[in-house]
């Protein structure tokens, strides 16, 4: 991407909470693969001056200076001051602070799960109509965007209360450039061409995966993401939100079969390398190095966006490694599905200040600025994905743009006792020879123990 002209600022003084004014990281006008005229409008359109805000969530270290360097072109264009403050305790500060009526004015939320609680002890204030009407016109599958942030109120009524910013992929498959090209490979675009490469290769003299569950006392949790990923792609959203829920119960043939999905791969010796026996031993972190190997001990690896940071060093992603989208069902006709995980941004104390940082979300400026960074992808369709540093943030980005529908990673909605734990340590014993039907009865019955 061509160089992007850095500002040099002197930063403001401290304010009255700790928190130091950031410096503008790209001058307005400077660039124009940004998007300086969404700026310059929402600048004209609100003056500030004088106001301020709090804001908290989960990002610290390096997340927490991206974000600011985003806000402060919120406080650019409009004179307020915005007051954020990260933790890694996040989840339990909300709910304390909330409880004491203490809260900030926006809560930056990783999970749903906890917004909608949240939001059905009054402890959010919905979004306007016309919030939820701009997300489904400029967000790629706007409608799961929709729904993912419509949550019951204390009052019983369904209504828009999150506004998601910055998401995170998971429906990918790795894969080495070099060793697809030299046995001739092709990259699927259907579950059924994936199935048929996965027999090739064994046919070929080759095995097709590496797959690890290995986590330490989170060990099973790879696999949920491969049974979500199946169940987006064996069943319509609305029975994946079902499952979620827990208005289908565990073992429902829908999510037996998603399982048994994820078992075409995992459990066939001649489809992992190891063998299916070494699927649970495996740790996740060290399961894509036959990848790497020469000649390759695997050549498929189904991971999130975050894996590389366990790949080999020195690396290149896009030309020594790569990935394709974990493509859907021909014979399903469920379009482009995507799982993943991501923020959102809700109302925790009402004022101007909040509803306007809300808006400034639904420009591309606000997106541009961290995509010209790191570690951000967006479902906005406005934004010039020109901005993005690397190929890999703007391929993966794409998947984004794609997909016709948006589902957040199911372990994580769950009850912990579930999410976090009878269905990690449920997928371990069917990798080790349980039978789905089994394994799914438990969990549901542990589930139905909780409630």
């Amino acid at each position: 991407m061509k160089s992007l002209l850095m500002v040099s600022v002197a930063a403001l003084a401290l304010s009255a909470t700790g928190a130091v004014a950031q410096e503008l990281m790209f001058a307005p006008g400077e660039d124009d693969a940004f998007n300086w005229e969404s700026f310059d409008s929402f600048a004209s359109e609100h003056d500030l001056s004088g106001e301020s805000m709090s804001m908290t969530g989960p990002w610290t270290g390096s997340d927490a200076e991206l974000f600011e360097s985003v806000i402060a072109y919120f406080e650019e264009a409009t004179g307020a001051t915005v007051n954020y403050s990260g933790s890694d305790s996040f989840e339990q500060d909300i709910v304390i602070s909330a409880e004491a009526g203490s809260a900030p004015n926006l809560a930056v939320f990783p999970q749903p799960g906890l917004a909608a609680d949240m939001a059905a002890r009054g402890f959010l204030s919905p979004l306007e109509q016309d919030t939820a009407d701009w997300v489904l016109e400029n967000y790629a599958a706007g409608e799961s965007w929709v729904d993912l942030g419509t949550y019951e109120g204390e009052d019983g009524e369904d209504a828009l209360y999150g506004f998601f910013y910055k998401i995170d992929v998971k429906s990918l498959v790795w894969f080495i450039p070099t060793a697809f090209e030299e046995a001739g490979y092709e990259i699927p675009e259907t579950m059924e061409d994936l199935k048929g490469l996965t027999e090739q290769i064994v046919a070929d003299g080759g095995t097709p995966w590496c797959i690890g569950l290995g986590s330490g006392a989170a060990t099973g949790w790879p696999a949920t993401d491969w049974v979500e990923d199946m169940m987006l792609r064996t069943q319509p959203p609305e029975v994946y939100d079902q499952w979620v829920s827990n208005e289908i119960p565990f073992d429902d043939p829908a999510v037996v079969g998603a399982i048994e999905e994820f078992g075409f791969f995992a459990t066939n010796d001649d489809f992992v390398a190891g063998g299916s026996a070494s699927v649970a031993n495996t740790d996740f972190r060290e399961s894509p190095a036959g990848l790497f190997s020469f000649p390759p001990e695997c050549y498929m690896h189904h991971q999130a966006s975050f894996i590389p940071t366990f790949f080999p060093e020195g690396t290149q992603v896009g030309t020594d490694v790569d990935f394709f989208y974990m493509p859907p069902y021909e014979a399903q006709d469920l379009g482009r599905p995507v799982l993943g995980a991501g923020t959102l941004f809700a109302i925790t104390q009402d004022s101007e200040v909040a509803r306007t940082f809300i808006d400034f979300l639904k420009t591309p400026i606000a997106h541009e600025i961290w995509m010209a960074q790191s570690g951000f992808l967006t479902p906005h369709t406005s934004v010039n994905a020109e901005v993005f540093p690397t190929d890999l943030q703007r391929n993966l980005n794409q998947i984004l743009i794609d997909a016709t529908t948006f589902r957040f990673d199911a372990s994580d909605l769950m009850p912990g006792e579930i999410g976090a734990g009878a269905f990690w340590t449920g997928m371990v014993d069917y990798v080790g020879g349980a039978d789905a039907e089994t394994v799914a009865a438990d969990i549901q019955q542990r589930w139905d123990s909780i409630e």
